[in-house]
């Protein structure tokens, strides 16, 4: 298991991750709605871990200069003819969210997506990695969104999908984290980190972000999606409305199967690598 077996997941799964958004519109409506808060028409995006580019060809659409890369090739290629098809310009390659510091080198943008690396990184060094990466990737002044894929979330599945997996063996470790309100990290979809929701403002605090705001991609909404979707028109909107209004309430966070943090990057940010990086360049130019 590894970083292998999630590459082969994502790579045998592409259509089925582009459908999701269809399956579970209200994630995308809500995130939707957020990201048209801040990013304007013309600013520079990376969809770091972005898929086959939902979020992508979006933003490409209202007019911004968009990069994503995923560590799925079949992703990438999936974006690209999306994209081609919707005569809408992308740039797309494959690559790692902890390496793309490096693929990106001396590039910056005004917004990083980080909407999917988070769930699948089970150490928390690398996630901090992934994180550090991204935001030296973002202009001083510029907004980075971080998703976490939220430990209630499984229970959320199995009610709306699939019952008896809460009578599973292979599911006892995840129960156990749920009940002890603990983070759980291993075999799920693929392997994956659930986090618990206390744990991620404490996680975050370390970057320093400036306007930092939490929100649900769900809201209220996640565990009633079902009966939404027979809503009249009508009824749907006024429900959408009420979850846009709940949706930064930290009481209402557990109701969510995902959550992002956002925030702008520092103008004197120092992140710890290159706060050591210049530590040591001090001390050649000193002679010690």
């Amino acid at each position: 298991m590894g970083i292998d077996t999630i590459q082969t997941y994502y790579d045998q799964n592409v259509q089925r991750e582009w459908d999701r958004m269809d399956e579970h519109p209200i994630e995308f409506l809500l995130t939707k709605h957020q990201l048209d808060q801040y990013i304007k028409p013309g600013q520079t995006v990376l969809d770091l871990g972005g898929g086959p580019g939902r979020y992508a060809l979006y933003l490409s659409e209202r007019g911004c200069q968009v990069t994503l890369m995923d560590l799925s090739q079949g992703n990438i290629d999936f974006a690209k003819q999306k994209a081609e098809q919707a005569g809408l310009k992308l740039e797309a390659l494959q690559g790692n969210a902890l390496q793309a510091s490096e693929i990106l080198s001396g590039q910056s943008f005004d917004h990083v997506l980080v909407m999917g690396p988070l769930y699948h990184l089970l150490n928390e060094a690398d996630r901090t990695i992934a994180v550090r990466s991204a935001l030296s990737l973002t202009k001083p002044g510029g907004r980075a969104w971080f998703a976490f894929l939220l430990i209630g979330s499984g229970i959320i599945y199995y009610m709306s999908t699939w019952p008896e997996m809460i009578g599973l063996k292979s599911e006892d470790e995840y129960l156990a984290c749920v009940k002890e309100s603990r983070s759980y990290a291993g075999p799920a979809f693929t392997e994956a980190f659930f986090i618990d929701q206390k744990e991620i403002l404490p996680f975050m605090a370390q970057f320093h972000l400036e306007d930092q705001h939490c929100f649900g991609q769900e809201s209220i909404l996640a565990q009633f999606e079902p009966v939404w979707k027979g809503l009249s028109p009508e009824l749907k909107q006024l429900y959408i409305d009420l979850a846009i209004a709940l949706q930064e309430r930290p009481e209402f966070l557990s109701y969510n199967c995902h959550a992002i943090v956002h925030g702008i990057k520092p103008h004197s940010l120092k992140l710890p690598e290159e706060a050591s990086q210049g530590q040591e360049m001090d001390a050649a130019e000193r002679g010690t």
